[in-house]
């Protein structure tokens, strides 16, 4: 659209008057801007529907990046904003506390009590928390006097984030992030070890270079953005294992995992092993503000507890535990406690494995699966993805396929007629795909 565009001829379009003017100085994430279709104009959002400018509503199979866990604006959250933005919208977090902030805190280290991680690092993304588990592990190490353990351990598949640090540790090869390739820090890419094979492999590998390396990183249970892979528990029990004997810290993160998405409140804890740092964002707020955490255990605080002002980890974001983002976060683990989030995840993994089933039998059609509320059918490959995001769109539903995969991860509060909805398009538009 040119920057030309009057208001009267976006009126005439249907398209709203600050769209056209305000596009021209965008920069959209994931995107090829020149090839790529434009952007859907919003104007409202509610439970699981998104509101567009022309007055069309489209049913959200991806709860915004997976972050509207309880649908769009819930009353609860939007009151517990309303009271905190009259009191305290923000304050720096150096220096200064604040009361949402140590409420969310200990509520955090009660939650995930099991596993003993009692130190809460607020950031204001997903892929900073990853930055950070990072630095705490590199940084123990030194803080005890261990130098030589530099290299951080990921693996194929693996997505952590956007930022340096976290794309050094995403698949090297597979990845969006394959064009800075020779440019960040080096990491250890390792496979998986899904079976006696791999698990050897990945042994040998600790046996061969354990004085150089810091930490395990691993999504637990899926390997989101990288491909929406799943990995049963016994995976992230061997790499428990193997970190024990190595003497090597295991950082989980559950940026996408955490907050009910695989069926348990956390990932780590249906599976039943304890990290030693954990990440989590996405849906901390419902969806409302951005805000993220490191979490961590007692043994990896206290090589940072010291005289020594140089041991200190020297990270700090400037919105930090922002007051409101800390409100919602609260206002959003009520709902956990007070609404049956948990049975609905069960309810509409069980929806998405009946419904979805059909796909199976499609060409094309590598592989059908589901993991609590998310629903992905893995394709050989998608030639045109631009078209196909189009083509669901033209179906009334907001779904993003990526890669080889069309998935869904919606809101747990979609109605069940809502996700029928959804099921039926990813049907009905990868067989007219498919079968051309």
């Amino acid at each position: 659209m040119s920057a030309n565009t009057s208001e009267k001829d976006n009126n005439r379009s249907g398209l709203p008057s600050w769209y056209g003017a305000g596009l021209e100085h965008v920069w959209l994430p994931y995107t090829q801007m020149k090839t790529a279709a434009l952007p859907l104009p919003v104007v409202a959002t509610r439970g699981s529907r998104i509101v567009l400018a022309d007055g069309r509503e489209l049913i959200d199979g991806i709860a915004s990046w997976w972050t509207a866990c309880h649908g769009y604006n819930h009353p609860h959250i939007r009151v517990a904003l309303e009271r905190q933005l009259e009191r305290l919208p923000h304050v720096m977090f150096g220096g200064l506390v604040h009361e949402p902030a140590l409420t969310l805190a200990q509520r955090l280290a009660q939650l995930v009590a099991p596993a003993g991680l009692e130190r809460v690092f607020f950031s204001e993304s997903g892929s900073v928390a990853v930055e950070v588990a990072l630095k705490m592990a590199l940084q123990y190490w030194r803080n005890r006097g261990v130098r030589g353990r530099n290299r951080i351990v990921s693996f194929r598949g693996a997505y952590h984030g956007d930022t340096t640090g976290a794309m050094a540790v995403c698949d090297p090869q597979d990845s969006m992030h394959a064009a800075f390739r020779g440019l960040l820090p080096e990491q250890i890419t390792a496979e998986l070890p899904v079976d006696e094979e791999s698990g050897r492999t990945f042994e040998a590998l600790l046996s061969q270079r354990a004085e150089d390396i810091a930490a395990i990183i691993v999504e637990p249970l899926v390997q989101g953005a990288g491909g929406m892979r799943f990995h049963d528990a016994q995976v992230l029990r061997t790499l428990r294992a193997t970190a024990d004997r190595y003497d090597v810290l295991l950082i989980f993160d559950e940026i996408f995992t955490g907050f009910g998405r695989t069926g348990s409140l956390f990932a780590f804890q249906a599976a039943g092993v304890m990290p030693d740092i954990a990440t989590i964002g996405k849906a901390l707020t419902g969806g409302t503000l951005p805000l993220a955490a490191t979490l961590a255990r007692p043994g990896v605080f206290d090589a940072f507890w010291s005289d020594d002002p140089g041991h200190a980890l020297m990270h700090g974001p400037t919105f930090m535990a922002n007051a409101l983002a800390c409100a919602a976060a609260n206002a959003s683990l009520d709902l956990f406690e007070r609404e049956p989030r948990l049975d609905q995840v069960a309810h509409i993994s069980h929806i998405l494995a009946r419904r979805l089933e059909p796909c199976r039998n499609l060409p094309g059609v590598k592989d059908v699966r589901v993991l609590g509320a998310i629903g992905v059918v893995e394709l050989r490959r998608i030639d045109n993805l631009n078209a196909l995001r189009q083509r669901f769109v033209s179906e009334g539903v907001f779904v993003r396929p990526f890669g080889s995969v069309v998935y869904l991860a919606p809101a747990f509060t979609i109605a069940e007629d809502e996700l029928t909805t959804l099921t039926d398009a990813v049907n009905r538009v990868l067989a007219e795909s498919l079968r051309g």
